[in-house]
C-alpha cells in the first residue's frame, strides 16, 4: 500500500457563493429612497450566468423584506438562497449565509458598492473574496470560480432549494426526528461509477471539503483510468426521497491489492452531511470486503475541515493501525458491521 498520495489541505476553497449587495450593486440607487426601478447594467447576465455555472448565490442588504418584491419584478428572486435583510454588519450576515448553505465563509465572495461594507467583511472574515460592485470582471476573473459542466452544476441552486424544503418540512413535522426521517423515504443507490459520472465525481473531489477524508483530488480522466482497471473500485452513491432525488452525492475510490483493501478516498457532499450517507457508503463497502474475504483499510489526513470525516469512520468501527507522516491509517476487524439505518433502503449495483 503506498501512502505517498498526492494532495493539499491547504488549497484554495473553490467560490461555492455570491452574496450581493441591492442598493446601486444589483439595481440602480436606494430602494428605500424610491430608488431601484433599473438594474445596474450586465448584472441580471451575470446572476443567470453564475447560476448555470452551479455558484449558488444570495443577499446581505440593508433593506427590509420587501426588496424581494422588487427582485421578483424583475424575475430575480429565485435565484437567491437565504437572504439576509439587516441592519447589522455585512460580515454576520454573511456567516448566517454560509451557515445555513452549510459550506465555508472561505468559498464566498462579496459583491457591495460601499468600501466601507468590503473593508468590514475583508477585517472580520479575511478569507472572503470582496468585490466592488463596479468592477465585476475581478469576480469573472477568479480562477476559484468553477466552471461548471455537470448536471448537478446546473441543477444546484434547485437542489439546495429541495434541502430548504426538507428544512421546513421536519421543521413543521408533528413527530421527532427519526418519525420524520421513516417518512422521507431516503433511498441510497451505490454503483460504479460511469464514464457519465466521472465529471461530477472530479467536481465532488475539488469542491467537498467537510466530508472529503484526505483532501486529495482526482482529475476526470484519473477515475476513469481507475473506474476501468481491475485494481481499483470506483462507487458513486446517488440519494432519492420524497422532495426529488440529490444527484450523485457520494464517491468512494478503493485499491484493491491481495488480500487487502484500502479506501484511498470517501467523499459526500456537504449538501447532505446530515443525511448518513457516508455511513451507508461504508457499511455496503465493509459488507463487500468482508465476503471477499480481505482486510479493509482507510486512510485519513486530518485538516481542519474533515473531522466529521474522522467520526464517521470511528462510528463505523474502524480503528487506528498506524500513523505516517501526516497520513492515519484506519483498520476495520469486520467482525461486528453496524447496519445500514431502518429508514434508509439501499440499492447496490454492480
Amino acid at each position: 500500500m503506498s501512502l505517498e498520495l498526492t494532495h493539499s489541505n491547504s488549497r484554495v476553497p473553490l467560490l461555492k457563493c455570491v452574496v450581493w449587495d441591492l442598493d446601486d450593486t444589483i439595481w440602480e440607487g436606494t430602494l428605500l429612497e424610491g430608488g431601484g426601478d433599473a438594474l445596474r447594467l450586465g448584472v441580471a447576465e451575470l446572476i443567470k450566468g453564475l447560476d448555470a455555472r452551479g455558484v449558488l448565490q444570495s443577499i446581505a442588504s440593508r433593506n427590509d423584506s420587501s426588496a424581494m418584491e422588487r427582485l421578483r419584478s424583475f424575475g430575480l428572486d429565485r435565484y437567491f438562497l437565504y437572504p439576509r435583510f439587516s441592519w447589522g454588519r455585512k460580515s454576520e450576515s454573511l456567516k448566517e449565509i454560509a451557515s445555513a448553505l452549510n459550506i465555508g465563509v472561505d468559498s464566498l465572495a462579496f459583491v457591495d458598492d460601499q468600501p466601507f461594507e468590503r473593508d468590514e467583511v475583508s477585517a472580520c472574515l479575511p478569507g472572503v473574496l470582496t468585490v466592488d460592485a463596479g468592477d465585476l470582471s475581478r469576480l469573472l476573473r477568479d480562477p476559484r470560480l468553477p466552471t461548471g459542466g455537470t448536471t448537478e452544476a446546473r441543477q444546484r441552486r434547485q437542489l439546495y432549494q429541495a434541502e430548504i424544503n426538507r428544512r421546513v418540512g421536519e421543521e413543521t413535522f408533528q413527530g421527532g426526528r427519526e418519525a420524520f426521517l421513516r417518512e422521507l423515504g431516503m433511498v441510497v443507490t451505490i454503483r460504479p461509477a460511469n464514464d457519465d459520472d466521472l465529471a461530477r465525481a472530479e467536481e465532488l473531489t475539488s469542491r467537498t471539503s467537510q466530508m472529503n477524508t484526505t483532501g486529495r483530488v482526482y482529475t476526470a480522466r484519473e477515475l476513469h483510468d481507475m473506474s476501468r482497471s481491475s485494481a481499483h473500485l470506483v462507487w458513486v452513491a446517488e440519494l432519492d426521497d420524497r422532495y426529488g432525488g440529490s444527484g450523485v452525492v457520494g464517491l468512494a475510490v478503493v485499491t484493491l491489492e491481495r488480500g487487502l483493501w484500502v479506501l484511498e478516498l470517501l467523499i459526500t457532499s456537504c449538501r447532505v452531511v446530515s443525511r448518513g450517507v457516508g455511513g451507508v457508503m461504508l457499511s455496503c463497502l465493509l459488507e463487500r470486503a468482508k465476503a471477499a474475504g480481505v482486510r479493509l483499510q482507510a486512510l485519513f489526513i486530518p485538516n481542519e475541515k474533515n473531522r466529521i470525516s474522522y467520526v464517521t469512520y470511528k462510528f463505523a468501527g474502524f480503528l487506528e493501525a498506524q500513523t505516517r507522516s501526516d497520513v492515519r491509517v484506519l483498520e476495520h476487524p469486520l467482525v461486528e458491521i453496524r447496519p445500514v439505518p431502518a429508514h434508509v433502503a439501499v440499492v447496490v449495483k454492480g
